[in-house]
């Protein structure tokens, strides 16, 4: 008989060797690398005596299909994010910070849907019982039927949850602690994590329950633990915020029943979190608008229309090497545009620090943010004072050229409905959206030099920038 060699998985990617080394060749992670059964690793050869397959049954892509309709929570935000709602039989993955508020969110929707009549399963391989209820207790939620569970055993799960009417909701708290004892690996490697994955989703789609995974995440705010598990999942989700802010982002970064890139806003107070119904009006609540340095873009998260502000500090530097520090923005996107306004708008940034900021602590990464970030790199710089009325949006190219973006007339709608009157936008696909926000009146840029210009010589009461001439109506 063949002695059993032993194998080595990644704790971290998920690659597989045949010997322990600390720095995986793979991801280049250290200390990652563990050893794992060989007959319930990647690769591992069918048992002896295995069952044959069976003939399966095919279909067309012609015929009726009738899918359930969507599970809502009673949570607008959370449905928002979802896409309307639970698809019964969904997976989900949720991850976040410690104590970012994920246990939170999640027992609040479980106490939302127990209230409406809806069987919920709260599993925690985390916390106790009396934990979970000093929690509840806190948020005023005790007195939803909600069935709680504290365990770790994927096998004990799964019967549990066949037991009686089928659940609209099992939450698991979290996935990387629970285990299956046909696998031979300790509970949150890449084996276990992988097994009770699938487990829990082949309960899900036999059965028709949504199932919630908690995940943990990483020190770079990725879930921890191999990538395949997010691709076995329909959706996942990030909960994000920042401990200095009060409010908290829900963001679907994947979602094959909606849109990705949606979020939901929530707002921690003493009794859990609060929707926020107006986001926009949180994040440019208390802003300076007399204050150089300060641009407010009209960007967009997923569908929903996000007023921003941006703000910039430009100071000299008595250091060799300046300062860049961002905030809330891409690091490499400020230096492109730093270095095309020094190119094409005669503007010197050298010898000065830069400090980029999006006040309320939200990360932007759409292109369109290019516009307000040189405005406010410009004002701050030159001291000029924005306008107060005024958005901006606009993808900046290396030409210095103004390009459109997606979504104009939403984001115009926006801007209208929280009271500003001016908005700086590209000038190529103004057609588009003029139209959209007749209230709004609309400043075209062609190229970066037209914008720095403007903003330079707004102090002495010189205009720049063409105002878009509007078609009649009809």
């Amino acid at each position: 008989m063949a002695r059993t060699r032993a194998t080595f998985v990644c704790q971290n990617c998920g690659a597989v060797t045949n010997r322990w080394q600390g720095r995986c060749e793979s991801c280049g992670e250290w200390n990652t690398i563990v050893e794992e059964a060989p007959a319930s690793g990647i690769g591992a050869r069918a048992a002896q005596g295995a069952v044959p397959g069976r003939v399966l049954d095919v279909e067309g892509l012609t015929g009726e299909s009738r899918p359930d309709p969507r599970v809502e929570t009673g949570i607008a935000e959370l449905d928002r994010v979802t896409g309307g709602g639970f698809v019964p039989g969904s997976v989900l993955l949720l991850g976040g910070e410690p104590g970012i508020g994920k246990s939170t969110l999640l027992l609040q929707a479980c106490a939302a849907m127990a209230l409406r009549g809806a069987r919920v399963v709260y599993v925690s391989g985390e916390e106790a019982i009396p934990q979970v209820r000093l929690r509840a207790v806190r948020l005023g939620l005790a007195g939803a039927r909600v069935e709680l569970a504290a365990a770790t055993n994927v096998e004990d799960i799964v019967t549990t949850l066949r037991e009686g009417r089928r659940p609209a909701l099992v939450i698991i708290d979290s996935i990387q602690t629970m285990y299956s004892h046909v696998i031979e690996s300790a509970p949150g490697t890449v084996t276990q994590v992988r097994g009770c994955a699938q487990a829990l989703i082949r309960y899900a789609k036999t059965s028709g329950a949504t199932v919630m995974l908690v995940g943990h995440v990483t020190k770079d705010g990725q879930v921890a633990g191999p990538r395949v598990v997010e691709h076995m999942v329909d959706a996942v989700l990030s909960f994000e915020g920042d401990s200095s802010h009060h409010f908290r982002m829900l963001r679907a970064m994947k979602n094959r029943f909606g849109a990705t890139d949606e979020i939901g806003v929530f707002e921690m107070t003493g009794l859990g979190l609060t929707e926020v119904a107006n986001p926009s009006a949180l994040f440019l609540a208390g802003r300076d608008a007399s204050a150089p340095g300060a641009a407010v873009l009209a960007g967009m998260e997923g569908t929903r229309p996000l007023l921003v502000e941006v703000q910039a500090l430009v100071a000299p530097s008595p250091l060799g090497m300046p300062r860049r520090a961002v905030v809330g923005w891409d690091a490499n996107r400020l230096s492109m545009i730093v270095a095309v306004l020094e190119a094409h708008a005669g503007l010197r940034f050298g010898a000065h620090d830069i400090y980029l900021n999006v006040a309320g602590g939200l990360r932007i990464a759409e292109p369109a943010a290019d516009l307000a970030a040189a405005a406010a790199l410009v004002s701050s710089l030159s001291g000029a004072v924005l306008p107060p009325d005024a958005v901006y949006f606009g993808e900046i190219g290396l030409s210095g050229a103004v390009r459109p973006v997606i979504h104009s007339g939403l984001r115009l709608k926006e801007a209208a409905k929280l009271g500003f009157r001016r908005a700086i936008v590209p000038e190529s696909g103004r057609d588009s959206f003029e139209n959209a926000a007749p209230d709004i009146r609309l400043l075209t840029c062609g190229h970066i030099a037209t914008l720095a210009s403007q903003i330079v010589q707004s102090a002495e009461g010189e205009a720049v920038l063409r105002p878009a001439g509007r078609r009649s109506a009809g």
